[in-house]
């Protein structure tokens, strides 16, 4: 097969209105709204319905970089099903239970700090109680061991049997156990603490997750799960007769039909539900709501086996329709780094350390840095765009949090993205023409095979950035004669519109003008792309 030169690429693609086809659709291009109808060529027939569960953190406790990973790519499912026109519904299902924590506010609380700060309060609160717990459980487990010997030796034992039930009635985990019980009873004032921090809560997580650009249409959680619901459950377990009681519990013996799967508990033996009772129930509770096509759960693969239990129980009850439209989207252990703060990692940590490494590198160029007109601003868009992309680019399975790497101006990081998207607002602001013209360019002048590689780039958009940061030294545009400097700026607009499509699946917000430059990133674009390190912003 005869290798084409670069102008005959450039030509074909052309003839094939590439870049006509980018001016026309603007925010559009690379997206197929027939992917979410239920009939690619009717859409009288509607769209396609999806839920994605992704977050999902436990309300007592920090929000830890396992947590911003599945928020991270939850997000970007939900952008690239919606660019698809399907009918998005973000979930964030909180582990929002509330009895260790019911007891331990009543215990430990302060009120006015959970209004300030409820996510430090509620952490605070569950460590105390945790710590009181354990030392409770060493206690009963210690007299326990001494009653074990006192009776093999013949000594009374009714005093310290008292004494240990006594111990047991009041220890953390049992006060923890009723709490649940009056919570799912109704009671007023266990459901009105729990909601108060559940909702201040949410509040905070809200603005955290604003940071991200990322929102949710609904803040779920365990505790609304019907009792109905779970009770459905169990019943279904036995008509199906796939369940069977054991030391008062019920539970599904999977290793029937995998040994992989194990038996897994639908109720606990003093009656309250379980984890998997709670999901399975908001399963039926979800379809009967919003009556989805799919729903994607974007959750950490330590949760595999239970997740393969929740849809393979769900099978054996007789809803494989339903157990077909779920899917697990997993990803690998989180190996965190302490936060320059401490060993807990918040959400807000991870992002002001970050937004901190980017001062750092901002700073290097005091010169440069002195001309930003809003440091705060810039270091903030730079520090998600860092976050983002370099926890995106990181593979699925069990990786390191590294902050020095996710804030690194090296490689294809966020910073660099952004750079590129910058350098071309500067080259269409600086060029002065009416964004009108651009359909009127003549495109046959761009024969450079720079230019053909760039409109390759946009037909497929990987690998864009390189070919435009590669491209600058060989298509001046501000100095080049009128039809050609149209023909260029349609190029680079037309550049910047596939770039801004891509990062804001990514959920960046592109900035258009990037007034300091790293010395690293200078030397990564110059180096790698063999440009002038002088011919920056034309």
């Amino acid at each position: 097969m005869k290798t084409k030169k670069p102008k005959d690429i450039a030509s074909l693609i052309y003839e094939n209105a590439i870049l006509p086809l980018i001016l026309q659709n603007g925010n559009n291009y690379g997206s197929d709204h027939r992917l979410g109808l239920r009939e690619p060529n009717n859409p009288d027939a509607g769209r396609k319905r999806i839920i994605i569960e992704f977050g999902s953190p436990n309300i007592a406790k920090p929000f830890r970089a396992g947590h911003l990973r599945s928020t991270i790519l939850g997000g970007f499912l939900a952008n690239l099903y919606e660019e698809a026109d399907w009918d998005v519904t973000r979930m964030n299902y909180l582990g929002d239970r509330g009895n260790v924590l019911g007891v331990g506010v009543e215990k430990f609380g302060d009120l006015d700090v959970l209004e300030r700060d409820p996510i430090a309060q509620l952490f605070d609160v569950y460590v105390r109680v945790s710590a009181v717990g354990r030392k409770e459980q060493e206690s009963i487990e210690s007299m326990r061991k001494v009653i074990a010997s006192r009776k093999s030796q013949g000594h009374p034992l009714e005093d310290m049997e008292r004494e240990l039930e006594l111990l047991q009635a009041n220890s953390m985990d049992e006060r923890a156990i009723k709490y649940f019980k009056r919570m799912c009873e109704g009671d007023e004032e266990a459901l009105g603490l729990w909601k108060k921090f559940r909702d201040l809560s949410i509040i905070k997580y809200q603005a955290s997750f604003a940071r991200l650009n990322i929102h949710y249409d609904v803040y779920a959680g365990e505790s609304q799960i019907k009792n109905e619901s779970m009770k459905e459950v169990e019943n279904m377990t036995k008509e199906k007769r796939v369940s069977e009681v054991s030391d008062g519990a019920v539970l599904v013996d999977l290793t029937k039909y995998s040994k992989k799967l194990s038996k897994e508990i639908v109720r606990k033996k003093d009656g309250t539900s379980n984890y998997m009772s709670r999901d399975i129930g908001a399963v039926f509770e979800r379809d009967e709501e919003y009556h989805y096509d799919n729903m994607i759960y974007v959750i950490a693969s330590q949760q595999d086996l239970h997740m393969a239990q929740l849809i393979k129980i769900i099978e054996l009850i007789g809803r494989k329709g339903l157990a077909d439209k779920l899917e697990h989207v997993n990803f690998g252990l989180v190996h965190e780094m302490s936060t320059r703060r401490g060993t807990v990692k918040f959400l807000d940590d991870i992002l002001r350390d970050a937004k901190d490494k980017m001062h750092e590198v901002m700073r290097s160029n005091q010169a440069k840095y002195e001309q930003v007109e809003d440091p705060e601003k810039v270091a903030d868009i730079l520090d998600i765009s860092a976050v983002l992309v370099q926890d995106m680019a990181s593979k699925r399975n069990d990786y390191t949090f590294d902050m020095d790497r996710m804030t690194s101006f090296e490689g294809d990081k966020g910073p660099y993205l952004q750079y590129s998207h910058a350098r071309l607002c500067s080259i269409i602001r600086k060029a002065d023409l009416p964004s009108e013209r651009l359909k009127d360019a003549d495109l046959s002048l761009l024969q450079e095979k720079q230019a053909a590689s760039i409109v390759q780039k946009l037909a497929q958009w990987p690998e864009l950035t390189h070919a435009l940061n590669s491209s600058y030294e060989h298509l001046n545009v501000l100095n080049s004669e009128p039809e050609l400097k149209l023909a260029r700026l349609t190029l680079y607009s037309c550049a910047r519109q596939v770039l801004s499509n891509a990062m804001r699946l990514l959920g960046l917000t592109p900035v258009e003008r990037y007034q300091m430059r790293s010395p690293a990133l200078i030397n990564r674009v110059c180096a790698d792309n063999n440009i002038g390190c002088n011919s920056a912003g034309r």
